[in-house]
């Protein structure tokens, strides 16, 4: 029976559908592998159920000597904490979950940008904190969402969820920005040449892929494209928008806010970004339900048995 790492506590069902099948190890620490962690995972276990934050770098590759993982079936769409091209030299496949984190995280995207333009993150603070005086006709203004212009990047599953939720719910006009040409975006929606027309909008999403093609994409040129009065929503990876310039172009009031479900190098966020008051700030919820975070668990698990039943990999990235 092969032997199995599973690196973080999944939900029950996904780890007794894993135990029916095989030999499963589970690491309860709830940080992630580092670099030597991986190596020596990937010299003890057959397969590895690995997820977001664990070191598989091309350093852990080298460190680990003679490899005996075949699969690492990662839990979750993204895999920027996988060296793919270090795993493929070693002969070790590599799974993703797409499809289950969809709907969940263009939720998230739409929550953010709802509690950023409406300022209801700092509203919620000022009842709390007991310093709310009663309603005013000029207290704490925010910005219409319905009707308004949005840009997405990258019109993947979860940039065309984000598109439906914003076109039938709030009647927005979206443009995007994709690296290839989409032919159907499944609502009237309009794709543009570059990444400064998708960010000119009023609200902009980011949804592209991590990695390192996509590594600070969203830097201070891309910011100085938004209007005054933009709205940067990042539900895709924390390295793909750089921090330091965000957080310059929030303080010196160049865009209005930033709602942020990711960080560059979470779970750090920057002591300047939380002090920021037109910052929502999220710890990585986009995918945080339970039924959403089961079906993760069983993609991941069927990619496992596939493995095992020596079949073609449902999710191979």
């Amino acid at each position: 029976m092969p032997r199995i790492l599973i690196t973080r506590r999944l939900p029950d069902t996904v780890l007794e559908a894993a135990r029916a099948r095989f030999e499963v190890v589970l690491n309860d620490n709830p940080a992630p592998l580092t670099e030597e962690g991986a190596a020596a995972a990937l010299a003890d276990y057959d397969a590895i159920l690995p997820t977001l934050g664990d070191a598989f770098t091309a350093g852990a590759f080298a460190r680990a000597g003679a490899v005996r993982c075949r699969l690492l079936a990662n839990f979750g769409v993204g895999y920027n904490h996988i060296d793919v091209a270090a795993a493929k030299a070693a002969g070790v496949a590599v799974t993703n979950t797409p499809g289950a984190v969809t709907d969940a995280t263009a939720d998230i995207a739409m929550t953010l940008l709802l509690t950023a333009a409406r300022r209801a993150g700092e509203g919620e603070r000022l009842v709390r904190a007991g310093a709310w005086t009663g309603w005013q006709p000029t207290q704490m203004l925010g910005r219409q969402v319905t009707g308004k212009r949005l840009g997405i990047v990258g019109m993947g599953r979860i940039g065309r969820a984000v598109a439906r939720r914003a076109h039938h719910g709030f009647g927005m006009q979206v443009a995007f920005f994709n690296r290839s040409p989409v032919a159907d975006a499944g609502v009237p929606a309009r794709q543009v040449a570059t990444l400064a027309e998708a960010m000119a909008q009023d609200f902009v999403v980011i949804a592209v892929p991590g990695g390192a093609g996509t590594r600070h994409l969203i830097g201070a040129a891309a910011l100085a494209a938004m209007p005054a009065h933009g709205v940067l929503v990042n539900v895709a990876r924390g390295d793909v928008v750089d921090e330091p310039a965000l957080i310059a172009a929030l303080e010196e009031g160049r865009i209005a806010a930033a709602g942020l479900d990711v960080y560059e190098y979470e779970p750090e966020v920057p002591a300047a970004l939380r002090r920021l008051e037109n910052a929502v700030l999220l710890p990585h919820l986009g995918t945080a339900v339970l039924e959403v975070r089961e079906a993760m668990g069983m993609m991941a698990v069927k990619n496992l048995i596939a493995w095992a039943e020596g079949r073609p990999l449902p999710n191979p990235v």
